[in-house]
């Protein structure tokens, strides 16, 4: 079962200043509370200062922990990521496998797609990801802009029929997060779940026992 803390800086408030620091500590605390992917989801960056989160990360994290960095594959690429993860609006899926043939390690590098329907998740599959997650399965007001929650039938099927792992996201909670995995999925993600966790540890070893 992957776990996926998915960030969102702002949302622990403070200045500019404090809210990297805070993003860090967070980050670190997840990797080390046994969390096996971190997706920097920090689109607002420039790129400088999004390549220097990215490699103070990468420096905080154990080797278990993978690090993917939100639509930046040049980011992530040039700085040693795990990863990038791809939402609809970002690079085609096949367009970044094309950029990364022929280079070295490029098969270690996970390709990821956030996807909301079945047909959007089989073509991200055939364009070449390794992954796609797939919500918002449950409400949630951070992805109320992707329409109404699919709901765990539908996630079944998107499991069922994707060909690639699917990690569940959306509303995602400890409760929840047994019905996502009897559904199929590889995974969850989500941001609150883990970033306003009080016991990191905990949470992550509860989630482990389903």
């Amino acid at each position: 079962m992957k776990l996926c803390y998915v960030t969102d800086r702002k949302a622990l408030g403070g200045t500019a200043e404090e809210q990297i620091r805070l993003l860090l500590e967070k980050i670190e605390s997840a990797a080390r509370a046994g969390v096996d992917w971190i997706q920097i989801r920090e689109k607002d960056l420039f790129g400088r200062t999004l390549s220097e989160v990215v490699r103070e990360a990468l420096r905080r994290v154990p080797a278990t922990c993978r690090i993917l960095v939100n639509d930046r594959v040049d980011v992530a690429w040039t700085i040693g990521a795990a990863g990038v993860h791809l939402g609809e609006q970002s690079l085609p899926v096949g367009e970044v496998r094309r950029f990364l043939k022929g280079h070295q390690n490029s098969s270690e590098f996970l390709v990821g797609a956030s996807t909301h329907s079945l047909e959007s998740a089989r073509q991200a599959a055939q364009d070449g990801a390794d992954y796609v997650i797939f919500g918002p399965v449950f409400a949630t007001p951070s992805k109320a802009k992707f329409g109404a929650p699919q709901g765990v039938e539908r996630l079944a099927e998107v499991c069922a029929r994707a060909g690639v792992p699917v990690i569940a996201i959306g509303g995602v909670t400890l409760e929840s997060a047994q019905e996502c995995i009897q559904a199929g999925a590889a995974g969850v993600a989500a941001i609150r779940l883990f970033q306003d966790a009080t016991d990191l540890t905990d949470l992550a070893r509860r989630l482990r026992r389903i």
